[in-house]
């Protein structure tokens, strides 16, 4: 492990688990240039395929659903505690994925941006499936955090020491331990048999992490939600400002 990353890792186990909660939110952004257009007629997906059940893994570590050459690319750097990307999921996930990702003029590709321990244990365990199910798995975090924050914060004592073991191979299924997400997502179909061996994989968890700081280094994602449409950042953060513009572009 580089020393650049060793920094990293310590530093994000040091953050408490509150102040990993408040990086949620962003600062000023940009929204020029973003694409204008007239209606995209729909892309037929291949035969016995449908778009909305289309899932590929890009190289910088996203998840993308849908066509994966679609016109209009939509990409969201979450965190998976973060309260604002938890009520973007629940106010769009439904309609983006039936309307306009099975239609194929719209891919939305999903990636981590990691803000604490428990963000990183839950970005290690919604990739313990088939690709297929991380979105799934994703929309099921946002729509209990209120819970599960509340069972980590319930379990301080049992946090902070699995947050301080170096031996990265017992220290994500600790927390998912402490925080009931050993359950929590063996009731969504991954077993614990199947989490454990997951979270134990530490260089797995280090990519996750690595992939988070360079990418928002390079591209300036300085909060979650943070949204790009064919690579032109957007001034939004919430579906009903970012419906508008996707149906500009021409999903519509």
């Amino acid at each position: 492990m580089s020393r650049f990353r060793r920094i990293a890792l310590a530093t994000l186990f040091a953050v408490p688990l509150c102040l990993g909660l408040g990086a949620c939110g962003k600062g000023d952004e940009t929204a020029a240039g973003t694409p204008k257009g007239e209606p995209i007629a729909a892309i037929q997906a291949p035969a016995g395929k449908a778009w909305a059940d289309t899932v590929t893994v890009t190289p910088e570590g996203g998840y993308l659903l849908g066509n994966p050459n679609a016109p209009l690319k939509l990409l969201e750097y979450a965190s998976l505690t973060c309260p604002h990307c938890a009520d973007f999921s629940r106010d769009a996930a439904e309609k983006l994925r039936d309307e306009y990702v099975a239609s194929g003029v719209v891919s939305y590709e999903l990636r981590n941006q990691i803000h604490d321990g428990l963000d990183l244990t839950m970005a290690m365990l919604t990739r313990c499936g088939a690709p297929e199910s991380f979105h799934a798995l994703s929309e099921q975090v946002w729509l209990n955090l209120p819970q599960i924050v509340q069972t980590a914060q319930g379990n301080q004592a049992a946090m902070a020491a699995a947050m301080k073991s170096e031996d990265q191979s017992k220290r994500y299924k600790a927390i998912a331990d402490a925080a009931g997400l050993t359950d929590f997502f063996a009731a969504r179909g991954i077993s614990s048999d199947q989490s454990a061996t997951c979270l134990a994989d530490a260089a797995k968890a280090e990519q996750i992490v690595q992939n988070s700081q360079k990418q928002s280094e390079e591209l300036q994602v300085d909060g979650t939600p943070t949204f790009f449409l064919n690579g032109q950042k957007l001034d939004v953060r919430s579906w009903k400002d970012l419906e508008p513009i996707l149906q500009d572009a021409g999903a519509r």
